[in-house]
């Protein structure tokens, strides 16, 4: 499914959110916020003890089956959080260092007891592979006296090699859901830590440079607030949606995607009930863009539920935030 989380056969998931069910319907809903611990339990993400395997591969010939070991490289595995059993995630090399979804909430964790902030969600997703936890900041934000925006801090962790730890502060519209990353001069909305011997340390570091968390927001607030006292003419957003998008070549089709992403952005900025009250500033300039880039660009699929299911995706794996970052760089005054 193109949700990814991942799901057992005994039909429960490794998924859990507090107070309202996902757009997916799987998990777990908590009556109220949760800890590190119960969020932990809830979605089936303690007790994995990840490690490293060495890694042999099998040679089979006339003359029967003869194993190779593989130097230089070693298996990701857990301990299956419903079979017990030992289940391999990935292949790595030797400087690759695991951190333990205990060690990923602990860090959350000391956000919380500094913050105030409590989690809001957690899971597994491909299998085991990517491990997501997310925290709601427990102040909002109000935008142009109407427009509230919740400050989550997310953590991203992968067993398998294919990214690293992460941490983003993510900005999210309530109206819309519509999750918004915005590079802000001076003030720190991600942190990346590679699988190293020296993962644990740097990610303590994080904490440090997540300290930026609330002149993060102030500054969201300050710029957004300019936004919206500045007018944006439908000229102009094209302009940026040129820049964005560029067409790098006159085929046919070419021009069928852009004519249409142009109809659905314009139409977004002119019309959409989630620019109430903001339409013909800056700041609705940022926002079309953002929703379309989540929510209306292609998605692949063949039913419009796999399409819907792959955008949603699309949201959580952060697919858009460069192109939101650009966004909002060539929207901002």
């Amino acid at each position: 499914m193109a949700h990814e989380i991942e799901q057992f056969t005994d039909g429960t998931a490794a998924f859990v959110s507090a107070n309202e069910s996902a757009w997916h319907k799987l998990g777990t809903v908590t009556d109220g916020a949760m800890t590190a611990e119960e969020a932990m339990r809830l979605a089936s993400l303690d007790n994995w003890n990840v490690r490293l395997l060495p890694l042999t591969a099998t040679e089979i010939t006339a003359d029967g089956t003869t194993p190779v070991e593989v130097p230089q490289h070693f298996a990701t595995a857990r301990t299956h959080p419903k079979t017990g059993r030992t289940q391999t995630l990935g292949v790595v090399g030797t400087d690759y260092h695991p951190v333990q979804n205990e060690e990923h909430a602990e860090f959350l964790n000391l956000l919380a007891d500094e913050s105030g902030a409590h989690f809001e969600t957690a899971g597994s997703l491909k299998n085991g592979r990517q491990v997501f936890l997310t925290m709601k900041m427990p102040q909002s934000l109000r935008i142009g006296g109407n427009d509230q925006v919740d400050l989550y801090i997310a953590a991203f962790n992968s067993h398998d090699g294919s990214s690293k730890f992460r941490i983003v502060v993510t900005p999210i519209r309530v109206v819309c859901a519509n999750t918004q990353r915005a590079a802000i001069q001076g003030a720190r909305s991600s942190f990346a830590v590679a699988h190293t011997a020296g993962a644990k340390a740097r990610i303590a570091q994080a904490r440090s440079a997540l300290g930026l968390t609330f002149k993060y927001a102030e500054e969201f607030e300050k710029a957004a607030q300019r936004m919206i006292d500045a007018e944006m003419t439908l000229s102009e957003l094209k302009s940026v949606v040129d820049e964005l998008w560029p067409v790098k070549d006159d085929s046919p089709r070419a021009k069928t995607n852009q004519r249409q992403r142009w109809g659905a952005i314009s139409n977004l900025f002119e019309h959409a009930d989630t620019q109430a009250g903001i339409r013909g500033t800056r700041w609705a300039g940022y926002n079309a863009l953002t929703e379309y880039a989540n929510h209306v660009a292609p998605a692949r699929g063949k039913s419009d539920a796999d399409k819907a299911a792959a955008r949603a995706e699309r949201i959580i794996s952060g697919a858009a935030n460069d192109l939101m970052e650009k966004a909002f760089a060539l929207t901002t005054v």
